[in-house]
């Protein structure tokens, strides 16, 4: 299904296949399927101005820069220096460089430090977990009514159904959809793709 429901092209499937080079910590780059979605979402938003939260080596960015209208930007908060680096040729050579802004350092600080008028139209959210009810919060602080809300690995291959005792991680992320399916700023919903994928919409 995935080889007929979603296109990769050449500059994605390069990156997929270097990023899983890396061992490990390749799990955190977002599935080919998932970044056709993120790349459909962002532009039937219409997005001019997107935001992303853990960069990594570039995947879901090419996929939100290629969904941007014209003129738009898209702002990266990356934590490493390494995998920014890795990001940005990555970015050049899909050919939407010039769209995006890498800023490096933790994302809290980065949002933080914003101008108050720098404000966003779609946010993808797929960081460090146990940051993910403060990422939450400050995104939804920056986007506009009516904007849209990614957030990656709501499901945590299951273990956000029954958190074990120091599993931040899970518990971190059980909370915030708990926190998400309550929360009467947002109409939202959870699709099962890839770890889970939580789409929320901030209300007018």
């Amino acid at each position: 299904m995935i080889a007929t429901g979603a296109r990769q092209d050449d500059a994605l499937a390069r990156v997929e296949r270097e990023t899983a080079a890396l061992g490990d910590v390749a799990v955190m780059q977002v599935a080919p399927d998932q970044g056709a979605l993120i790349t459909l979402l962002t532009r039937i938003q219409g997005a001019h101005r997107a935001l992303e939260i853990g960069t990594f080596t570039g995947y879901s960015a090419i996929c939100l820069a290629r969904g941007l209208a014209d003129g738009g930007r898209l702002v990266c908060c990356e934590l490493s220096d390494e995998y920014a680096a890795i990001a940005r040729d990555n970015l050049d050579s899909a050919g939407v460089g010039d769209l995006v802004d890498i800023r490096v350092g933790p994302a809290l600080d980065t949002l933080a430090a914003m101008d108050p008028d720098e404000r966003f139209d779609v946010a993808f959210i797929d960081a460090d977990k146990t940051s993910y009810p403060a990422y939450y919060e400050r995104v939804l602080e920056r986007l506009d009514p009516g904007g849209l809300l990614l957030l990656d690995n709501v499901l945590l291959a299951g273990r956000v159904l029954d958190p074990a005792d120091g599993d931040d991680a899970a518990n971190a992320v059980a909370g915030l959809n708990r926190a998400i399916e309550a929360d009467q700023r947002v109409d939202l919903v959870m699709i099962p793709i890839a770890d889970g994928l939580t789409i929320v919409r901030k209300r007018r």
